[in-house]
């Protein structure tokens, strides 16, 4: 039986600001549109939290059915590891799935009820990452789905949430916001690229080879940077965001220095406190314009 530090590192915390980041993002440009609402930001806060949880004990089931997760370099697998059982982890997915759709329903209900069909959406694509049959994490899609879900839809639906309306700054300002998620991911599966090769797992960085990736990781964050100055052209507030820069440079110095195995579980920390500080920063910037 699992105990409860178990379950906690199972839920990998360090993926978080993945989730938080873009709702600080998007109830930035709330703000910066005069239409910040504090109900729906802390809704739609609480669906991007647990969907971050369900999608976490997800691909651990999945993984842990699979058998991938036999021998893995970064946090403990529930099932891989023999700590839980896949049912027990499967319900606690489902009882993730299911605080995120209650506060979706809350969210659409003193919003738009278009919301439900992005949720919907939403949690497909979290199951689907590893699990069904044609998983997407497993044919190269992941970073696509990434940057899709943690950049725009999460930023874009957190301002539609509070101002009902598609403004073309949401857009705009969920692009290096989803591109650090998207790091995050890369940094990653660069981890784990050799044990993933081993079972068939075919992430981007194993079709890309370890070389490509840690250029990919380091030109996703450039990319990153430069759309907040793009941004900050229009509302220089937003190039607060370049105050999270310096961040990038231990886990870049790491990912680009050959750092293989437990070395990148600090890149992956670095990445993560990134992406929330670029979420905050950006976010504070842009509530400021």
């Amino acid at each position: 039986m699992a105990t409860p530090a178990q379950w906690l590192e199972g839920a990998r915390p360090r993926t978080l600001p993945a989730a938080l980041a873009p709702v600080l993002v998007g109830t930035g440009v709330a703000a910066a549109l005069d239409g910040f609402r504090l109900g729906p930001a802390l809704l739609a806060l609480l669906v991007a939290l647990a969907l971050q949880v369900a999608v976490n004990y997800a691909n651990d089931y999945s993984d842990g059915k699979r058998g991938t997760d036999a021998d893995r370099v970064g946090p403990m697998r529930l099932v891989g590891s023999g700590a839980a059982t896949p049912k027990q982890v499967l319900v606690a997915a489902g009882v993730a799935f299911a605080v995120a759709a209650v506060a979706g329903l809350a969210l659409a209900a003193v919003s738009s009820w278009w919301l439900v069909a992005v949720g919907a959406v939403s949690i497909v694509a979290a199951w689907t990452y590893t699990g069904g049959p044609i998983p997407y994490g497993y044919r190269a899609l992941g970073e696509v789905f990434v940057f899709v879900f943690f950049g725009l839809v999460a930023v874009v639906g957190t301002t539609f949430g509070q101002t009902s309306s598609l403004d073309g700054l949401a857009f705009a300002a969920a692009v290096p916001i989803g591109l650090c998620s998207t790091a995050l991911l890369v940094v990653n599966n660069l981890r784990d690229v050799h044990g993933d090769a081993a079972v068939g797992k075919r992430t981007l960085a194993v079709l890309l080879g370890e070389s490509r990736t840690r250029v990919a990781y380091t030109g996703l964050l450039v990319v990153a940077f430069v759309v907040v100055v793009a941004i900050g052209v229009v509302r220089p507030w937003a190039l607060l965001g370049l105050l999270a820069a310096p961040l990038a440079v231990p886990p870049v110095r790491t990912v680009l220095g050959e750092g293989r195995g437990p070395v990148l579980i600090g890149a992956l920390k670095g990445t993560g406190q990134l992406t929330l500080a670029v979420g905050v920063l950006l976010g504070l910037g842009l509530a400021l314009s």
